[in-house]
C-alpha cells in the first residue's frame, strides 16, 4: 500500500491537473481481450474505419466496425457461446481485395484454429460461416510432440503478392507460421519458428508481432511464461523475403531451415535474478526504421516495471518508463492470486512509437496515461487519458495500419470485475487521440 500511495502522489504532481475535453465512449458493454492475439483492432479502407472484436462474459465472439468520423458502430456475433476465455479474442487483417479476415482459437485446445472472412469489402455483416482447421503436419507433430492450438495473428504482405501469414502457439507448444496465396482459402503446412535447443514441450514462448503490411513481420518473444521460467528474457527478430533476420539485419535462417533457437535472435533483455523476469507487450518500427520494444519486468512479485527499448547504432537502449503497480486481476479472499504477472498493459502508437499508452496504478485504480519521449525513453512527458475512475482501465491498444490523415483511436478494457481470464465483466472503451 505504501508503494501505491507514493505513486499516486508522484503522478498527481507530474500531471498537475486532469485532462479536459477527452471524450470517452463505449464500444461494447460486454467484452474482453487478451494481448497475444493481434492485431485485435485495425484501420481498414480509405475512410479509416476501425475493425475490432472481443469475447463477451458469456463466451460469445463478437466483431465490430467503428466509423471514427460519425461514431456509428456495427456489431455481429460470429460465434455464440464459444468459450468464456479472453484468450479467444479475434484478430484482423484487411485482404488485398478489402475483405476482412478474422482469426481466433480456443485456449490450449486440440480443436484447431478458426477463420472467418467477409463476403463483401469492409462489411462485418457479411461475415459468413466459421471455418475450423488444424495447421499441422504429422511430421511436425511426431518431431515436436505436443499438439494444442492457442492464438492467431494474421498479416498480409503486399510485396509478396498479398500473401497471407498467420502465427500462433500450435505444434510443440511453440510459435508456428502458416502461409496462404489465396486469401486463406488454403494454407501451406505449418513451420515451427523458434524453439529451445533441448525439446521441452512445456516451455511456451510468448510472442508479439507487428507488420508494416508491405514486406516485414517483426517479432518479440520470451523463453516462456514468467510464472514458470526462473529467468525469462526478451528476444527480437523479423521475417522478410522467406527468411528470419536479427536487428542488425544479419540472417538467422531461411524459413525452410526453421526452427531457430532463442539465442539465435537478437537479445533485447537478458534476465537476471536481480533485474527480474520479463513479459512482452508491443513492438513497432520508428520513423528511422529502428525496432522499438515495450515490455514489463518483475524484479519482485508485486513490482511490475514497464520498459522501453530501441535498437540504435548496434545496441539496445533500454530505459524504465514507470512502476505500474502489481497485478491487475482482483484478489479473492483466501485464494492465491493465479496471475501474478498480469500487468495492466502498455502499447505503442505504431505510426509514431515515441508515443506510448499504458495502464498503471493511480491511488488504487488502474488508469490509462499517454507518454511521449524525444530521447529514446530516457525522459517522458506524461498526461492522463482516464482519471478518477471507478473501475480499472487495462490493456490499451492503438489499431494498426492507420493511413496518413485518418483520425487515430485508442481502445482499452474497463473492468467491472476481472478475477481471471475465465471470470470477468468488462467493457471496451475508446477515445479519439491527437
Amino acid at each position: 500500500m505504501v508503494n501505491k500511495f507514493l505513486v499516486g502522489i508522484l503522478l498527481s504532481f507530474v500531471f498537475c491537473v486532469h485532462i479536459h475535453g477527452q471524450e470517452i465512449k463505449t464500444l461494447s458493454n460486454d467484452g474482453a481481450w487478451c494481448w497475444f492475439s493481434d492485431p485485435r483492432a485495425i484501420f481498414a479502407g480509405d475512410n479509416g474505419d476501425v475493425f475490432t472484436g472481443w469475447v463477451s462474459s458469456k463466451g460469445d465472439i463478437e466483431v465490430a466496425s467503428l466509423n471514427v468520423n460519425t461514431g456509428e458502430v456495427k456489431t455481429k456475433n460470429i460465434y455464440p457461446k464459444m468459450e468464456v476465455d479472453d484468450h479467444d479474442n479475434p484478430a484482423f487483417v484487411e485482404l488485398g481485395d478489402q475483405r476482412i479476415l478474422t482469426m481466433y482459437a480456443w485456449h490450449s485446445s486440440t480443436k484447431g484454429v478458426i477463420q472467418n472472412t467477409t463476403e463483401n469489402p469492409l462489411d462485418i455483416n457479411s461475415f459468413g460461416d466459421n471455418v475450423v482447421f488444424k495447421p499441422r503436419s504429422q511430421e511436425l507433430v511426431d518431431k515436436y510432440v505436443k499438439e494444442t492450438y492457442t492464438y492467431a495473428n494474421p498479416f498480409v504482405l503486399s510485396k509478396e503478392k498479398n500473401k497471407v501469414f498467420s502465427f500462433g502457439r500450435w505444434i510443440g507448444y511453440k510459435p508456428n507460421m502458416i502461409q496462404s496465396e489465396d486469401n486463406g482459402e488454403t494454407w501451406a503446412e505449418p513451420i515451427l519458428v523458434v524453439t529451445s535447443k533441448k525439446l521441452e514441450t512445456n516451455k511456451r514462448p510468448y510472442v508479439k508481432y507487428y507488420s508494416d503490411g508491405v514486406s516485414k513481420i517483426h517479432m518479440i518473444f520470451t523463453d516462456g511464461h514468467p510464472a514458470v521460467e526462473p529467468l525469462n528474457s526478451v528476444y527480437y527478430c523479423y521475417y522478410e523475403s522467406g527468411a528470419f533476420w536479427r536487428a542488425d539485419h544479419s540472417k538467422i535462417c531461411d524459413v525452410a531451415d526453421a526452427p531457430f533457437y532463442f539465442e539465435d535472435a537478437s537479445v533485447v533483455y537478458r534476465a537476471t535474478e536481480k533485474t527480474g523476469r520479463a513479459w512482452v507487450f508491443d513492438v513497432a518500427i520508428d520513423k528511422k526504421g529502428r525496432p522499438v520494444v515495450a515490455y514489463s519486468r518483475y524484479p519482485r512479485v508485486k513490482t511490475h516495471n514497464y520498459h522501453y527499448a530501441v535498437y540504435d547504432d548496434g545496441q539496445w537502449i533500454d530505459n524504465k518508463i514507470i512502476y505500474s503497480g502489481a497485478w491487475f486481476p482482483e484478489d479473492v479472499h483466501g485464494q492465491r492470486q493465479k496471475e501474478l504477472n498480469y500487468s495492466a498493459g502498455l502499447t505503442l502508437d505504431p505510426s509514431d512509437p515515441s508515443i506510448i499508452y499504458f495502464s498503471h496504478d493511480v491511488n488504487g485504480i488502474y488508469e490509462i496515461s499517454k507518454g511521449k519521449t524525444k530521447n529514446l525513453g530516457r525522459k517522458w512527458k506524461l498526461k492522463p487519458i482516464t482519471s478518477n475512475s471507478k473501475y480499472d482501465n487495462v490493456r490499451p491498444f492503438v489499431p494498426r495500419y492507420r493511413k496518413k490523415g485518418q483520425q487515430n483511436v485508442l481502445l482499452w478494457m474497463e473492468n467491472s470485475h476481472y478475477i481471471h481470464y475465465t471470470d470477468y465483466l468488462s467493457r471496451i472503451k475508446y477515445t479519439t487521440i491527437r
